[in-house]
């Protein structure tokens, strides 16, 4: 292992190589410093060319050019191979306009695909992505014309399709702990996350790439704890040492999110009473005591602070991708990270879990919904989000719940004793006729018994038969004028049409400890019948 500075490891690029990236979202475990020379060399130098850029997890501030965005200049980047784009706006319209290669693999896939790699297997062979545009059949998980080669192709094992994600070659790998010791070992203490660090330096290492890694400080050698090691010296060639290193891009450093501490119920922030927390209120009411769920990002990550304000977080176990156990997934710039959790796993392993069927419930965003139910969260006008861990999530939890505003852009609402009111609709449609991608399959998921449920602030809607059906709608809203007509079609109208919990418009707390305490008492009188 050699120590070296940020802008000498930003000239261990060539042109043309294939750079990997540890990290997640908002500035977590993302090496930073190197990044951003390797930005700063190709603007005064025009070197390296027609990178391949991988990371598992989009990674930026989604403004101020961290993270992947220092990529963001033509001629540097060749190729872009993530799960999100939306964390690095400067990529999006290079995709866009057909300016790089652009692939949206799901996150799970790429995390997983690690430890393929590194350990010299054919790829990963997985039916996630099946009937959504990651498969072959549809657009093979590319953003852009441009992309021609086939990363993904077609497999009929025993009579059964699978996918198969064909195996990359990585040349160099940027990864980033808290502390490296003389001889390389790494340890992550002060991290958010976990990722999947060894299987990247595993992977390159195996293709005879070299592996850089950030930390914050230097150990003496034979110091560091053994069992805290997360990438052996072996697997190291360079350290660049950044004292200056955060712990995300906005958190120098919280204590709750490496583990050390466990934080006061109260450090959980309430939400303020808008339309999301309408939204993410109602989701919470699908909850369940014992429930094991995962927490998509966008408006579904206001579960957990409804869930710690109703105080039945602890009645529930709350995951993310990340690899977060219990305790209570952050919103915000800093979502990907947890606080209180009871255990974090490395990120490959949570994604095991996840398409093993271990999620109860899965509370996801949508951007757009066609009249069978299928679902678009990558791709929609302009607009280039990319997938994350959508598909991992949602083609395997045994329920869905996707949350959203019914429409989108400039919507306000107000609520006057218990009831809701349209103050400015949305712009725009978000249940529309045809959508762009397909994240979610609905015919496929309900082929194998999956439930899927649509909330908003206005209206639940639910898959049924291969058609959507509105359920509930809130009260003070009027089915035709409110709903109806800010369709793209004509759904389904359950003869059964309830009305919403008022207590969801209104401010004070709802009360749903009482409902678990119901719902426990429900559930033990069943066990006790059988």
């Amino acid at each position: 292992m050699k120590l070296i500075s940020a802008a000498d490891a930003a000239k261990l690029v060539q042109s043309k190589f294939t750079v990997l990236i540890s990290g997640s979202g908002g500035g977590h475990a993302v090496p930073e410093a190197p990044l951003a020379e390797i930005e700063a060399r190709f603007l005064s130098e025009g070197q390296p060319r027609d990178l391949t850029v991988c990371h598992v997890v989009g990674i930026g501030d989604r403004k101020t050019g961290k993270g992947a965005d220092h990529f963001g200049h033509e001629g540097l980047i060749k190729r872009s191979v993530t799960s999100a784009l939306v964390d690095s706006p400067r990529l999006v319209p290079l995709a866009r306009e057909n300016k790089i290669e652009s692939y949206t693999l799901p996150q799970g896939v790429l995390s997983q695909l690690m430890r393929e790699i590194a350990g010299g297997r054919p790829g990963l062979i997985t039916k996630t992505g099946l009937h959504t545009f990651v498969d072959p059949r549809q657009r093979g998980a590319r953003q852009s014309e441009s992309a021609k080669e086939d990363l993904v192709e077609l497999l009929t094992i025993g009579g059964e399709e699978w996918l198969r994600f064909k195996p990359l070659r990585f040349d160099i790998a940027f990864l980033r702990g808290t502390t490296a010791d003389e001889d390389g070992n790494i340890t992550m203490e002060q991290e958010a996350i976990f990722g999947e660090m060894l299987s990247m330096a595993q992977a390159t290492r195996r293709n005879g790439g070299l592996v850089v890694v950030q930390v914050k400080r230097m150990a003496r050698a034979g110091t560091l704890k053994p069992k805290d090691v997360k990438i052996p010296g072996i697997l190291v060639d360079y350290v660049v040492i950044n004292p200056q290193q955060r712990q995300t891009f906005v958190t120098d450093y919280d204590p709750t999110y490496a583990g050390e501490t466990r934080g006061p119920q109260t450090a959980i922030k309430s939400m303020p009473f808008t339309t999301r927390k309408i939204v993410a209120r109602r989701a919470a009411m699908e909850l369940m005591p014992g429930a094991i769920c995962n927490l998509g990002a966008g408006i579904s990550t206001g579960i957990s602070p409804v869930a710690a304000e109703e105080r039945i977080l602890n009645r529930i176990s709350l995951t993310n991708e990340q690899g977060f156990i219990g305790g209570a997934p952050v919103t915000g710039p800093d979502s990907g990270a947890a606080q209180n959790y009871d255990a974090l796993v490395d990120q490959p392993y949570q994604f095991d879990f996840y398409d093993g069927g271990g999620l109860d419930i899965a509370f996801l965003s949508f951007g757009e919904v066609d009249p069978a139910g299928n679902v678009n969260v990558s791709r929609f006008a302009d607009k280039i989000i990319g997938i994350g861990g959508f598909i991992n999530i949602s083609q395997n939890a045994k329920k869905v719940v996707f949350s959203g505003t019914f429409t989108a852009g400039g919507l306000e609402t107000d609520c006057v004793n218990g009831t809701l009111r349209i103050v400015t609709e949305g712009r725009f449609a978000r249940f529309v006729k045809d959508i762009e991608q397909i994240c979610y399959n609905a015919r496929f998921a309900e082929e194998q018994g999956r439930i899927a449920l649509f909330v908003t602030e206005r209206a639940v809607l639910k898959a049924v038969d291969g058609l959507l059906e509105v359920i509930e709608i809130a009260p003070g809203i009027d089915l035709e004028k409110d709903v109806l007509a800010h369709m793209g079609f004509k759904p389904r109208v359950s003869p059964q049409l309830k009305r919403m919990d008022r207590r969801l418009f209104t401010p004070e707390a709802m009360n749903l400890e009482a409902d678990f305490d119901a719902k426990q008492r429900m559930h033990e009188n069943l066990r006790a019948v059988v």
